[in-house]
């Protein structure tokens, strides 16, 4: 009998011996390597915590597309995108911050400590931080994906100064569109808006702007076929909707501005999504006050930068989300674990 239960209690040990080095215990997970993950993970490993970055599919997030970054602070001459997301690595790195490449197939948020599993192993996480970001919808174009950094950009915010008295197209027939388009007109010569209908989804205030603009050209009914160019985007071959007779225009730059799309399917169903796929931040109650956090609806779980934000969609701002995150699940831990 003391033999049998030696035999068991001896197997059960040697199982959980395998066990433990494919399931991994720290404090904070941080899915997602843009500049909201990386930066959470600077300041929580910086705060002593043992911190992972899980990398995912797009390992520095959009902008390891982005030849130029200019209005990130830090950077006065600018900074080409992989470089500048290198640096925040060797940053995240330095502070003790692990980062590993790897494929997330599933989550488990139903008890604590949360499971993140991957191909080949599980982690354990006290707390995660969601930081995988929003994808910019393409036109799937291969022309596309060659020129991408080199002409092609789908965000007018970060790249518009680099088109500066300059020839340039947005494809996109809604707010965003009529937005990037405005928003170039302040450094292109020429700004054309390529929509593939004979009218704009965009609401009354934005069409009435863009069509009174003297530097705004509307190309109906149109259909980008391919973008021209080599090195960089030299024009556009188009083909009309209502004849099928295609033409070619000439530009510097085209801008895609058909909308994003939250890099969330992972997370359906284990916390709250808009309508849209976006987390929904839950703010906490403080003397009857809410408070904004990074919280989603499930405690110890946060969420930081375009997987949450519709509206700024920066670096910076993912940058700043990042660091609400980790200060966030700092202060949770506190709480929760003393």
């Amino acid at each position: 009998m003391l033999t049998t239960i030696f035999f068991k209690a001896t197997f059960y040990t040697m199982f959980i011996n395998l066990l433990m080095p494919l399931i991994l215990m720290y404090d904070v997970i941080i899915i997602g390597s843009g500049p909201a993950g990386l930066t959470a993970a600077i300041y929580a490993s910086r705060a002593g915590l043992k911190t992972l970055v899980l990398e995912g599919n797009q390992p520095g997030g959009q902008l390891m597309l982005t030849s130029d970054v200019e209005n990130f602070p830090g950077y006065p001459a600018g900074i080409h995108g992989p470089k500048m997301m290198e640096d925040l690595s060797i940053q995240a790195k330095r502070f003790g911050g692990q980062i590993e490449t790897a494929e997330m197939i599933g989550v488990d948020f139903s008890k604590r400590p949360f499971a993140i599993k991957t191909a080949d192993k599980e982690y354990s996480g006290r707390t995660v931080i969601i930081a995988t970001g929003a994808s910019a919808k393409w036109l799937g174009l291969e022309s596309e994906k060659r020129l991408q950094g080199r002409g092609v950009s789908g965000c007018a915010t970060c790249d518009a100064p680099l088109f500066k008295g300059k020839t340039v197209a947005v494809v996109g027939g809604g707010d965003s569109a009529l937005e990037e388009a405005l928003q170039l007109t302040k450094f292109a010569a020429k700004v054309y808006i390529l929509h593939r209908r004979d009218a704009f989804r965009a609401s009354k205030i934005m069409q009435d702007r863009v069509l009174s603009h003297e530097k705004i050209e509307v190309v109906w009914n149109s259909a980008v076929e391919e973008i021209l160019g080599e090195s960089l985007v030299s024009g556009i071959r188009l083909k009309d909707m209502k004849t099928g007779k295609e033409k070619t225009l000439a530009v510097e730059g085209m801008f895609i501005a058909i909308g994003h799309e939250p890099n969330t399917s992972l997370f359906s169903g284990k916390i709250e999504l808009d309508k849209k796929g976006y987390a929904v931040l839950h703010p906490l109650m403080n003397n009857g006050i809410p408070v904004y956090t990074t919280m989603t609806s499930v405690p110890g779980v946060f969420a930081a930068g375009d997987v949450h934000d519709t509206l700024y969609r920066q670096a910076v701002t993912a940058a700043g989300f990042g660091c609400m995150a980790a200060l966030d699940a700092e202060k949770w831990l506190e709480e929760t674990y003393g």
